[in-house]
This record gives C-alpha cells, sequence and structure tokens, in this order.
C-alpha cells in the first residue's frame, strides 16, 4: 500500500494575466481549481498510473471540508485528521507576456498538540511492513520540527518505506530519522548543505554524501535539466526530451509519484530514474498542477536520456 501525507493540505487556483504590472489592476481568467498540497498531487499522479494510495493529513474548516469532499468524490481514500482551523487558500499566477508563473502561498493554519498525537496514532494503526509512505510539504504552523522524523521512525520501525519531500528545518529534522528516501532539489541542497550556485555543484557527489549521511536512495530534482539518482554504488542521470512546457506546478510532486511506481515494482536505478523524469515531465506539459495521463508518461519513457552519473 502506499500513503501520502500532506500535512498542510490547499485549494489552489491558478489564475492567467495578459502582463503583470506591479501596483496595477489585472483582470484574471481562471486555468483552473484544484484541491492541492504535495501528497494530494502525489496522489494524483498515482492514480493516472492506476496505482491506489491513501492520502492522510490534517484539514480542517470549510475549507478543510471542501477539501475532504471533493477528494472522495473524485474516489480517493482519505483520512484527515480533523483540525477545526481552516486549510490554505493558494493562487498561482501566470504572466502571459513572459510565460512566469508566481506562486502566492499562505501559511496554513495553526494546529495543536492534540492533533499531532491524532495524526501519530493514525500512523502508527495504519502502518504495515512493505508500505510505502510518502511525506510531502511544509509543515503547518505550530507543527514541531521534528514531526516527520516522529513518523518516519514509526513507519520504518515496522518495515515500511518512507519517502521524504521537504525543506528546512523539516528536512534537516527529517534526515536525522534516515527515511528510505529523500527528494531534493538544488535550492535546498543549498540550504541543506551551505552549497553554491547550481553550476559550482558537483550533483553526483552531493547526492552520494546525502546517501551516505542519511538516506539509501536519493533523488536530486534539477528541472527541466532532470535528476542526478544514487542508490547504493550506483549513480545514474536522467534528462527529459525537449518538450512544451505549460506549468512546472506539481512537476516534482509527480517526479516522486514515478519514483513510488519504480520503487514499488522493484525496478533498478535507471528504471526509476527514467520513470521519475517521466512522470514530471508529463506533468509539467499540463496546465496548472495538472498530471499527465499513464499514456503519455509511457511515450515519454523512451526519450528520456539516463546515463550514468
Amino acid at each position: 500500500m502506499i500513503f501520502t501525507v500532506t500535512l498542510n493540505p490547499s485549494l489552489d487556483r491558478t489564475l492567467s494575466i495578459p502582463e503583470l504590472n506591479p501596483g496595477a489592476i489585472h483582470r484574471a481568467r481562471l486555468v483552473r481549481e484544484d484541491l492541492g498540497g504535495k501528497g494530494v498531487n502525489v496522489s494524483r499522479s498515482l492514480r493516472a498510473l492506476g496505482i491506489p494510495s491513501r492520502i492522510l493529513g490534517f484539514a480542517g474548516g470549510w475549507s478543510g471540508e471542501v477539501l475532504r469532499a471533493g477528494l472522495l468524490a473524485e474516489g480517493f481514500d482519505v483520512s484527515f485528521v480533523e483540525v477545526g482551523a481552516e486549510i490554505r487558500q493558494n493562487i498561482t499566477l501566470l504572466d502571459e507576456a513572459s510565460g512566469q508563473y508566481t506562486k502566492i502561498n499562505e501559511l496554513g493554519s495553526e494546529i495543536e498538540a492534540q492533533h499531532v498525537s491524532a495524526l501519530e496514532e493514525q500512523v502508527a494503526q495504519s502502518s504495515q511492513p512493505g508500505d510505502l509512505w510518502a511525506f510531502c510539504g511544509s509543515l503547518p504552523p505550530g507543527a514541531p520540527c521534528d514531526l516527520y522524523a516522529g513518523l518516519i521512525q514509526q513507519v520504518q520501525k515496522r518495515k515500511g518505506l518512507a519517502f521524504l519531500d521537504t525543506s528546512g528545518a523539516a528536512l534537516r529534522f527529517g534526515m536525522s530519522a534516515r527515511p528510505f528516501s529523500i527528494k531534493i532539489n538544488t535550492e535546498e541542497v543549498g540550504d541543506l548543505l551551505g552549497g553554491g550556485r547550481e553550476g559550482d555543484l558537483d550533483l553526483s557527489y552531493v547526492a552520494s554524501e546525502l546517501q551516505e549521511g542519511a538516506t539509501r536512495l536519493v533523488v536530486l530534482t534539477r528541472g527541466a535539466q532532470g535528476l542526478v539518482l544514487a542508490m547504493g554504488d550506483e549513480r545514474v542521470v536522467a534528462v527529459p526530451p525537449q518538450v512544451e512546457v505549460r506549468s512546472s506546478v506539481g512537476a516534482g510532486d509527480a517526479t516522486l509519484a514515478g519514483l513510488l511506481w519504480a520503487v514499488s515494482e522493484k525496478c533498478d536505478p535507471a528504471m526509476m530514474a527514467r520513470r521519475a523524469v517521466a512522470c514530471g515531465t508529463a506533468a509539467a506539459m499540463q496546465e496548472g498542477s495538472g498530471v499527465g495521463e499513464v499514456s503519455l508518461v509511457r511515450e515519454l519513457l523512451d526519450k528520456v536520456e539516463v546515463r550514468p552519473g
């Protein structure tokens, strides 16, 4: 079974304007509305691949009920801890003149100790040997910085595999629990290790260092340039084909879904990297935070260039 954990979910709107002029009034066109949050996006990508998952996390208020009801109506298996307060409502703004996307994310609502305890109990009761757990996104206000670390320890104590995709203090503390896998981008590497610009980093070396220090499988993403994957003694670089990118929002979550897909089928590192990049690329070809259909993913698989890292 695959579980995705979204502690700071959201309702997401993607708006488009002809040209962004700071200080001016703009008339926006609604591109799409999504039930969001990184783990939710991962589950959405998994379902596009035909893979079921269960969505856990925090949600509350009117907006949380909209999220819960919407996901249930779409056929997702959902079990949120009720926190009472409203969830985030985020905006992605497309400047049509430049093609640039600007994300405006709310912080999220405060959670309390009893909510954390309820989630910990839920994870403990759900964990079974061989399960895959994806812990995704930011921590809401009030959550302890080591919350992911504690959840990872619970899962892996029960012989599950934990995947971590977060940043900042949540990433630093989470890595101390030695998750099976982390997905991290070059900006997060700089924050974590004090590195320089991407061009100054030996990415294969960085991936190996992260693997040796905290985790068995490291996926270091590079946006349109693909990713570096390190597992065991193998290092591979995967580069996507050139495509028309419509939105990079959610592409990283689809990349994680591709990785979960590959690990669940015990693929080798080269195929893990290939599937992750194909899923991320398919998502980038969609509007807003849309995900690519499995037919597109399979079409892209053979077009991903994979080489030793």
